[in-house]
């Protein structure tokens, strides 16, 4: 193992990783401790396996205001022979401590870079209103940008979201809940439950709420299956790439619902139906949408007749959303722990 093999090894990762940048924060971190405090051994996992975790997350925590919540197994996956080792951390650890932390500064680079792109594409979302904001140019800043694709599911998630609950709430839908009359020992026997869970009672024998559409929350790169839910019994999983088999059941499996929607790309529709059928599942699902759809869905509730009702709610809830998602790292801050730590410093940071 050579510089050169240790690095590209350190770009795959990289690439790889979506802008939350968790990975390759958590090398730079054992790259720190390994050149700053000592005490480890960058030959034996054992002992910095779980501390760097530790380590990563005071960063994550500053930078981004949240932390990885991946399975210990996903998390230790950093390690893996496919990915950074500790051979390769052996590599990297003694050119880092011979430039004088050039490989974390590095690291550090990529991630304010990647940032940077973000902001670019997230500044469209607040530069643009309901008269000029155009779906396929806003998906395309991040298609088109590498250092983005990888977090171009969870802005398609976010575009999904904010159009279906808009409409949800323009449409003014309602949810009732009853119990059947002649149901009324058992509900007797059972009157403490219904009041309390379900605010139900004999003088008052239907509820109703409004619908509401929800988002599962901020997941993360090995997480499958639900992706939105709503409280009148649909699950929503939205796929912008080739839906495996594997990847089908997977969605099928871990979602308890039996009223499924998926959002996909439209190359791909035919496919997914293709392979629902094989494996005997389409009857669970109760509609596919095309991102074509989505293209013109949003075109009339942002332009047509009803934008007055629908258009300023659907981009406020996009730019809530997609700022809980990527929350903006204060350029003032990062700039000063890079100089903090000498980063500025240093000389072909390309390295």
């Amino acid at each position: 193992m050579n510089v050169s093999d240790a690095k590209r090894a350190l770009d795959s990762v990289i690439t790889k990783s979506r802008v939350h940048f968790y990975k390759p924060i958590q090398v730079a971190e054992i790259l720190f401790r390994d050149r700053v405090y000592g005490g480890i051994g960058l030959a034996d996992l054992s002992t910095y396996r779980t501390m760097s975790k530790k380590w990563r997350d005071a960063i994550c925590e500053q930078f981004l205001g949240r932390v990885s919540t991946s399975s210990a197994k996903y998390q230790d996956d950093i390690f893996s022979a496919t990915a950074i080792p500790p051979e390769v951390l052996v590599v990297l650890g003694e050119e880092n401590r011979q430039k004088g932390g050039i490989v974390e500064a590095y690291i550090y680079n990529k991630f304010k870079e990647r940032f940077s792109q973000m902001s670019d594409g997230l500044n469209y979302c607040q530069s643009h209103d309901k008269t000029n904001f155009n779906l396929k140019e806003f998906l395309n800043l991040f298609w088109n940008e590498p250092g983005l694709r990888r977090s171009i599911d969870k802005i398609y998630e976010i575009v999904v979201y904010s159009i279906f609950s808009a409409l949800v709430d323009a449409l003014q839908i309602t949810i009732k809940v009853r119990f059947n009359p002649g149901k009324n020992d058992v509900f007797l026997d059972f009157e403490d439950f219904t009041t309390k869970v379900l605010d139900l009672s004999l003088d008052k024998i239907f509820v109703e709420f409004p619908a509401r559409i929800n988002r599962v929350g901020v997941t993360n790169a090995a997480d499958r299956g639900l992706d939105m839910f709503s409280n009148f019994g649909l699950a929503i999983q939205i796929k912008h790439l080739s839906l495996t088999e594997d990847l089908a059941e997977g969605i099928i499996t871990s979602v308890s619902a039996d009223r499924i929607v998926i959002v996909c790309k439209d190359a791909e529709e035919k496919v997914i139906l293709s392979l629902l059928n094989q494996i005997g599942w389409k009857a669970r699902i109760q509609s596919i949408i095309t991102e074509n759809e989505l293209i013109a869905w949003y075109e009339k509730a942002l332009r047509g007749r009803f934008a007055y009702l629908i258009g300023d709610n659907i981009l406020n809830l996009l730019n809530s959303e997609i700022q809980v998602e990527f929350p903006a790292t204060k350029e003032s801050e990062f700039e000063e722990f890079y100089s903090k730590r000498g980063y500025n410093k240093l000389s072909d940071i390309n390295w």
